[in-house]
């Protein structure tokens, strides 16, 4: 019997005779996605942030992640895929038809560095809301390096209709309050997104090879692919496994944000914001009048944690992660191990959102325990194993107290979705959700067929590096954007963000009335 399917398919029973299925179908989507403005020469661009984009800081659809030239387009929460896609879309038209000889890189993993010192941070600006951005990102290059910030990935935004909650609560008896029953419920899609989890990079994963200027200060324990890049014939996800950014490679560290509810995960994140740690008083706060870090605590903000999956709020004015999560619960869920797809011009399609819909409601709707100590260390070894192993027809994953093999346990995990794939057929999708999922069982029967292992193919058939086969996707991609035509309202609208984002920005320099010690201080004043 595939696992979770008795549970899943009678809820699902029970929706159709005394809930509301369509509830389902609906909700809100939102897409973040990273992607390297990159010179000609096919090296991380030098140059600041465009002024014809608008302000980092304030604007709220193109800014910036670590490094000035990681650019992050956002799109708001829209209830259609397409229009996410859409307006996704026209954000990269608006972005290519403002950049002068730099084009995007197609896929997360980065190429062509030249060391710590040639990744500019990205700055905000002189207000103090700027300024602790950049100092921000000072300190995680102190902590960890320049080099793991700089790998890009998309981030899907999935919230439930309001109107689902209320429903769900009755068909389920519970007679509590509303908002802790819908914080109940994402908390335990959080956890099963971590159990499960494992099943992204393998379908998605994008980034099974790694340019050789990546490793700058060891060699690393990869195989050689040519004189450039480095891979491991089966990975699925580098970006996913342990040369990515993972605060656990700080060994002695041990941050480990809890899940077993909103208030211990809440109260989790706050400690270790507020803990001091060792390791990072030795690199000091404020050195010779110039900072190096937010603090010297275990993190710095909350968002400093690395995770796959976080549940989020929107935050106030001076109101931190934490804080805004406790005040008034989680709005949506953030699932960030998404590879940027390098055969799409977006970095993602509708497919992989449709099965990721399903995906996130299958965790939903699934009995979902607390994690223990010794399920935290499989969900992070099994991770791991997928993301360096996962084509590997002999991979186990660790199941409890049994070793089972990856593509049996994926396998029962993609069947128990079809139940939830019929339902929402039922609801006018016109079969696209099973055809997405059909499409999923194809690539776990064949691993030709998932991104990473098709990558490779390409690379040994073209005799390509991953340099040359990233460069010609990137540039591929350029020239679809430029045969397409931008939608001008849409381009007025962003012309009009941009302009007031940086009045913005200058409103705020302004008007900065404190120095940024006190500013700092009345910040983390606010922490819980």
């Amino acid at each position: 019997m595939p696992t979770g399917l008795p549970l899943v398919t009678g809820l699902l029973q029970r929706l159709r005779r005394e809930g509301d299925p369509s509830l389902l179908a609906r909700g809100r989507f939102g897409l973040e996605k990273e992607s390297l403005r990159v010179a000609e020469s096919g090296g991380i661009a030098q140059t600041p942030h465009p002024a014809s984009l608008g302000s980092a800081l304030t604007h709220p659809r193109i800014t910036t992640d670590y490094s000035e030239a990681l650019l992050e387009l956002v799109t708001p929460p829209f209830r259609d895929f397409t229009e996410a896609l859409d307006c996704l879309e026209e954000l990269h038209l608006y972005v290519r038809a403002r950049l002068d000889e730099e084009f995007l890189w197609a896929t997360s993993m980065p190429c062509i560095l030249a060391g710590e010192d040639s990744i500019p941070i990205a700055r905000y600006g002189g207000s103090n809301p700027g300024l602790m951005k950049y100092v921000y990102r000072v300190g995680l290059g102190y902590r960890y390096g320049r080099t793991m910030q700089v790998i890009a990935g998309v981030h899907y935004n999935f919230s439930l209709d309001e109107a689902f909650w209320p429903m769900y609560q009755a068909l389920l008896g519970d007679r509590g309050s509303l908002r802790d029953f819908r914080d109940r419920h994402y908390m335990g899609m959080v956890r099963n997104l971590q159990r499960y989890g494992w099943l992204i990079p393998y379908l998605f994963g994008a980034s099974p090879s790694v340019c050789s200027s990546f490793f700058t200060d060891k060699e690393p324990d990869l195989l050689v692919f040519d004189d450039h890049t480095y891979y491991e014939p089966y990975a699925t996800s580098l970006r996913m496994g342990d040369i990515g950014y993972q605060n656990r490679k700080e060994e002695g560290m041990g941050i480990k944000a809890e899940y077993d509810d909103l208030d211990s995960y809440v109260r989790s994140l706050a400690r270790a914001t507020q803990t001091p740690c060792p390791v990072w008083e030795s690199i000091g706060v404020k050195v010779d009048g110039e900072y190096r870090q937010l603090n010297a605590n275990q993190l710095q903000i909350e968002n400093e944690y690395y995770s796959s999956v976080r549940p989020k709020q929107i935050c106030g004015d001076m109101e931190t992660p934490a804080r805004a999560l406790k005040e008034r619960g989680i709005a949506y869920v953030e699932l960030r191990s998404l590879d940027v797809n390098a055969y799409h011009p977006l970095g993602v399609d509708e497919a992989q959102l449709r099965f990721l819909h399903l995906f996130m409601l299958y965790c939903l709707l699934r009995e979902s325990p607390v994690i223990s100590g010794t399920e935290r260390k499989e969900i992070d070894r099994n991770l791991i194993w997928v993301a360096h192993q996962g084509r590997d027809p002999l991979l186990k994953l660790q199941r409890g107290d049994r070793a089972v093999l990856f593509r049996d346990w994926a396998r029962e995990l993609l069947q128990a979705m079809e139940p939830l794939a019929e339902l929402l057929a039922g609801q006018g999708d016109d079969g696209a959700y099973t055809r997405s999922l059909q499409e999923q069982q194809r690539k776990l029967e064949d691993a030709s067929l998932t991104p990473s292992g098709r990558m490779l193919d390409e690379m040994r058939a073209n005799g390509e590096g991953f340099y040359q086969f990233a460069r010609r996707l990137s540039q591929e991609q350029w020239r679809y954007f430029s045969r397409r035509k931008p939608d001008p309202g849409f381009m007025e609208k962003l012309d009009r963000m941009a302009a007031r984002s940086l009045a913005e920005q200058q409103a705020l320099e302004q008007a900065s009335g404190e120095d940024f010690d006190t500013y700092l201080a009345r910040y983390f004043a606010g922490q819980i």
